[in-house]
């Protein structure tokens, strides 16, 4: 057995995603076939104990085009200047360590490659966040994956919108013991944002964004906390 949240948005309330614990069998092995056991697994428990309808896999191993092409490594995001790479590229590249960053220059590479670049492991603590001429600041902790995620989202709008017809989305490589960002997670925001009519002022500026993601100090997704 294993154990791994669901996010669901949710429509009222200071906090925009619930982060649902689901006990489900875990099938073994690194293999694409076993990991998509694994989510047939998750999902029906959900549905089953948590009474999720409509449940979407965002992950290179989701059975369902649509929740590949939403995957943080495939899900474009286009920068001020012009550029227009996969929203985990922009992550990685705007990571500012003690000794350090950032690395725009992994804004050109692919999402496996900017993911193990070796000067985001050997550059110190990470510290902040550094993209397109602002600093974003490590807390809310999940506040600059999510914008550069519901950001993607509005430039892609035909996604967004399949995405709307969703009730929870899942990640099966997301560890809440050993990460803190999902793009499942990201998902779910974006949904609740949209629903609440509260996406256009969210992404007026990086500010209000994150002051509508902080729940004024509150954390958005009651998960467990784990590292970078």
């Amino acid at each position: 057995m294993a154990k791994r949240p669901v996010f669901v948005p949710r429509i009222s309330g200071p906090s925009f995603v619930a982060a649902l614990s689901v006990d489900f069998v875990w099938h073994a092995g690194m293999s694409k076939t076993q990991k998509q056991k694994s989510v047939r697994s998750l999902h029906e428990a959900a549905r089953r104990t948590r009474e999720i309808g409509a449940i979407l896999e965002i992950s290179s191993k989701s059975e369902e085009d649509l929740g590949v092409r939403l995957s943080a490594f495939n899900l474009t995001l286009k920068a001020n200047d012009g550029l227009q790479a996969p929203v985990e590229v922009f992550f990685q590249g705007s990571k500012v360590f003690s000794n350090g960053g950032p690395f725009q220059d992994i804004y050109r590479k692919t999402s496996r490659e900017a993911k193990k670049d070796e000067r985001l492991r050997g550059s110190g603590s990470l510290v902040a966040f550094h993209y397109s001429g602002r600093d974003w600041p490590l807390n809310p902790r999940t506040a600059f994956y999510d914008w550069l995620y519901v950001s993607a989202l509005r430039d892609n709008p035909t996604l967004a919108l399949k995405l709307l017809e969703y009730d929870g989305f899942s990640d099966i490589e997301f560890n809440p013991q050993k990460s803190i960002n999902c793009q499942a997670a990201s998902a779910a925001l974006y949904k609740s944002l949209v629903v609440r009519g509260l996406l256009e002022e969210a992404l007026a500026s990086p500010e209000e964004f994150v002051r509508l993601h902080s729940g004024q100090g509150e954390p958005r997704v009651p998960v467990q906390r784990g590292l970078f």
